[in-house]
């Protein structure tokens, strides 16, 4: 399977007013490019929740490189990094579409959560999705 990079184009109120992307709108790019991550593999969120599952943040983390300013374009490339049943994490490289710089870097940590809010294990609780996340791990963006 081959995974495309998530494309995010700059949009005015991202940033402040010098232009430069005000430094949250990364936290949310990572949420969007997250999003795409697994519809493209088969996990999509409304899919998932539907089933009864919820995979909230437990930690985020974003490392600044360079600034990205009020009409780039970057492509984010996310990859599944870590995966045991309960948690996962994710990697992000924040790339401009033109240049190729690497503008920022980052990771987000996630469980899955019953219906009930309890921490489940997917092995136990869903193989379609537990299998999804394993033929995952090693694909790019």
């Amino acid at each position: 399977m081959e995974l495309k990079a998530y494309l995010h184009k700059v949009q005015y109120y991202e940033t402040d007013q010098m232009g430069v992307v005000h430094h949250s709108n990364y936290i949310r790019w990572f949420e969007e490019s997250r999003v795409d991550f697994l519809d493209q593999i088969g996990a999509s969120y409304d899919m998932v929740e539907k089933d009864g599952y919820i995979s909230p943040v437990t930690s985020v983390k974003c490392d600044y490189k360079t600034s990205v300013r009020f009409g780039e374009s970057v492509y984010i490339i996310t990859k599944l990094d870590k995966f045991n049943g309960i948690k996962f994490s994710l990697t992000y490289k924040v790339i401009d579409s033109v240049t190729k710089e690497i503008k920022a870097t980052g990771e987000s940590t996630h469980c899955f959560l019953n219906k009930d809010g309890r921490l489940i294990s997917l092995k136990k609780e869903n193989e379609r999705y537990y299998n999804l996340f394993i033929e995952a791990i090693g694909l790019e963006t």
